[in-house]
């Protein structure tokens, strides 16, 4: 597990200027994990990065990410344009989304971002709602039975993502008879996958997949993007995905079946959780306990401020902040205060015993944290802090207040 960058005393301090609950990132380590998957991949042909902005849509983030060699994968209108604001532009943009609106395509064109078509009817909704279609495209492989899923996003049969085969060769049929002349091929099956063989397992089939269509369409393909979905390890016994492992892989079958026909072929991905998400901890504070049929510690925070366990049931290590080295004592849920019996962080967890104004740290919440906040039971989002490179905190976005949350009512007596 990675240890928290900071102390009791060093979170007690900024509590006073900030109230918890608030998020706050590791920007020193933000870089230097981005800078090794860059080292890594560097043996890849003409790799690139196009940082998944849904897992973490703050532009400050994003910022710290495009001074690093990152692009951007955006899937709305509000992804689309805080990349603009960061300066990310034109191909360096990745437009992935599904049932996407008319306004939303005519965004990314504009912005000269590469289209990733998610369906066959949706080439011709583009020339109806946008115009001519971009010089280049990409659409989205859904490989069916021929991919095991996994429970996040399920199993590609049953997954509302893509292309069936024989609707990819059609697609780029299409595509090359509407003038179309550069294109992408792409597939993303699985979230939070820890297995390093099943990226390479990933790429052989496009690839498998991509020199068949070349040859019976008559086409010379730009780039493969093989997703996102690299896991990391939230548990403390799991591993972290060894990206040498895919990078070796990749390299091996790119060598194999590719270079021989195409040997200008770009690979490219669009990870998120594992560029972010170790390297962001959420801060809360223990407001009560419960002892009834179980033990119960109520935090500030709740799953406005990180969906994942409840949404999921999945597992953020907790690390309770001058208690790193206190025996684990005690069983605990440790829940918030939605009127929702699944805001729980944790469930029958062993963790040193607990007192009243002690200071919790949950990890690994740097990637869907913030970003999946919600209003329900008028509950407020928190606030997001960075700990810079020189050991200086700066607020990326303010906590929200009572008025942002009636700020959309007009209605008398309330605060607008």
């Amino acid at each position: 597990m990675n240890v928290p960058p900071f102390t009791k005393e060093f979170i007690e301090k900024l509590s006073r200027k900030y109230p918890t609950p608030f998020h706050i990132y590791d920007e020193k380590s933000i870089r230097e994990n981005v800078r090794k998957l860059f080292d890594v991949f560097s043996r890849v042909q003409g790799f690139k990065e196009y940082f998944a902005v849904k897992a973490n849509p703050n532009p400050y983030i994003l910022e710290i990410l495009a001074q690093e060699g990152c692009g951007a994968d955006c899937s709305s209108m509000a992804e689309l344009i805080i990349a603009e604001a960061v300066g990310v532009k034109r191909e360096n943009i990745m437009f992935s989304s599904n049932d996407t609106p008319a306004e939303e395509f005519k965004k990314a064109n504009e912005l000269g971002a590469i289209i990733n078509f998610d369906d066959i009817s949706h080439i011709p909704f583009f020339e109806e709602k946008v115009g001519s279609l971009p010089e280049i495209a990409c659409l989205r492989y859904n490989p069916g039975s021929l991919k095991k899923g996994n429970i996040i996003i399920g199993n590609p049969e049953e997954a509302k993502y893509g292309f069936t085969r024989p609707q990819l060769f059609e697609g780029y049929k299409m595509l090359k008879n509407k003038g179309v002349k550069r294109f992408g091929l792409h597939a993303m099956v699985a979230s939070n996958e820890l297995d390093p063989a099943y990226f390479v397992e990933t790429f052989e089939i496009l690839a498998d997949v991509m020199l068949e269509i070349s040859k019976e369409v008559g086409i010379a393909f730009e780039f493969i993007n093989i997703g996102g979905g690299i896991g990391i390890p939230y548990k403390p016994d799991d591993k972290p995905v060894d990206i040498n492992f895919v990078a070796n892989g990749i390299e091996q079958i790119y060598n194999l079946k590719i270079k021989k026909f195409n040997p200008t072929l770009k690979i490219v991905m669009e990870a998120g959780r594992m560029i972010i998400g170790p390297y962001d901890w959420l801060i809360t504070q223990v407001r009560h306990k419960k002892n009834t049929y179980k033990q119960y510690i109520g935090t500030d925070a709740c799953m406005a401020n990180l969906m994942r366990p409840g949404m999921y049931g999945a597992y953020h290590h907790i690390t309770i902040l001058g208690k790193e080295n206190a025996p684990l004592s005690q069983v605990y849920d440790v829940t918030g205060s939605l009127c929702e019996n699944n805001d729980k962080f944790a469930i029958n967890r062993k963790l040193p015993e607990i007192e009243i104004d002690d200071l919790l740290a949950i990890h690994d919440a740097g990637a869907h944290g913030h970003g999946m906040g919600f209003n329900y039971n008028g509950k407020l989002r928190s606030a997001e802090l960075l700990l810079q490179e020189d050991g200086s905190v700066r607020e990326i976005r303010r906590a929200e207040t009572l008025e942002d949350y009636f700020v959309t009512l007009d209605y008398p007596g309330l605060i607008n």
